[in-house]
């Protein structure tokens, strides 16, 4: 027997919801609730933690009295067990992370530590060599700043800042900018550079080398945990429709 669903005035069966989930692009996230909820199911927690996860779920809900939860559960048709799940997951999340990934986070790091160096470059680009080589040397001969020139001549956004850029990691520049930055010195100014259709003057003002921190430690585990999360996705693929035998 086919199960229905009201929402409002439509009316949907259950034959239909997949249907509905790709149409407006769901599935990706249902799949990937679903694996990360095979994977935290494993996983055991304490009493303490467990209160712990639930006080900070309601505060983050503002649902601070008995009252105010059940309120809370109607409107979402959630059961109190359901409640006590949803306040659990991200505590379980953060176990199933740090007991996955934890012991690897250091040799991670050492591995891609450029990747998370900062930076703080000028850029000034164009695409008129003769202004690119022209600005070049006026800044070579310290004729005039590179802070004017770029706004005068710049013909991107970091004109506004008088070509400062960032800090930032260096994920983020173009990878040819990227390049020119991780071999540089602070104060070392490089003739202009052809990328694509620009010419582009570089200098590098600060490099800020990255820590270790907890802060890093938790964005590394995050960068491993859904990096993992894509592919258990992408090896899923989409979800079909099974069509089964019905018994007579």
């Amino acid at each position: 027997m086919t199960e229905m669903f009201q929402i409002g005035e439509q009316v949907i069966c259950t034959d239909e919801l997949l249907a509905l989930l790709n149409r407006y692009q769901l599935t990706p996230q249902l799949v990937r609730n679903l694996i990360v909820d095979q994977e935290i199911s494993r996983l055991s927690y304490t009493k303490a933690e467990r209160a712990a996860a639930f006080e900070a779920f309601c505060q983050q809900q503002q649902l601070s009295t008995p009252a105010a939860q059940q309120t809370w559960l109607d409107q979402q048709g959630l059961t109190p067990a359901d409640l006590e799940q949803l306040a659990l997951r991200p505590l379980l999340i953060e176990k199933f992370k740090l007991a996955t990934w934890g012991s690897k986070v250091e040799s991670y790091f050492i591995a891609h530590k450029s990747s998370y160096d900062r930076v703080i470059y000028s850029l000034l680009r164009t695409k008129d060599l003769g202004v690119a080589q022209e600005a070049y040397f006026r800044i070579q001969e310290a004729e005039q700043s590179f802070n004017d020139l770029a706004q005068e001549h710049s013909q991107g956004p970091e004109a506004n800042t008088g070509g400062v850029v960032g800090p930032m990691s260096l994920k983020v520049p173009h990878p040819a900018i990227a390049r020119i930055l991780s071999i540089s010195q602070p104060g070392q100014l490089w003739p202009p550079t052809r990328v694509e259709e620009w010419f582009l003057v570089v200098r590098l003002e600060k490099f800020f080398p990255a820590q270790l921190d907890e802060s890093l430690r938790r964005r590394i585990l995050n960068e491993l945990f859904e990096d993992w999360l894509a592919g258990q996705i992408q090896k899923v693929g989409p979800l079909r429709q099974l069509s089964l035998p019905v018994a007579s």
